[in-house]
């Protein structure tokens, strides 16, 4: 069990990595696109230097109830 944790977080720690050498930490206010990118970016981990470019191009948040 400890060995997959240890893959997780160094999985994961891979991709923040590669979100930011992308710059997609500095900038101005994000919206909902530039979070999920981020996100993906670091759930994709490591295939981020395979290949893989994800990208949320579009995205809609759902508005509140009246």
């Amino acid at each position: 069990m400890r060995i997959v944790t240890v893959v997780v977080l160094v999985w994961l720690i891979i991709g923040a990595v590669a979100a930011g050498q992308r710059g997609y930490y500095g900038g101005s206010r994000p919206d909902c696109a530039g979070v999920g990118t981020i996100a993906l970016t670091v759930v994709a981990g490591p295939l981020n230097y395979l290949g893989v470019n994800p990208k949320v191009t579009d995205c809609a948040l759902p508005q509140p109830s009246p």
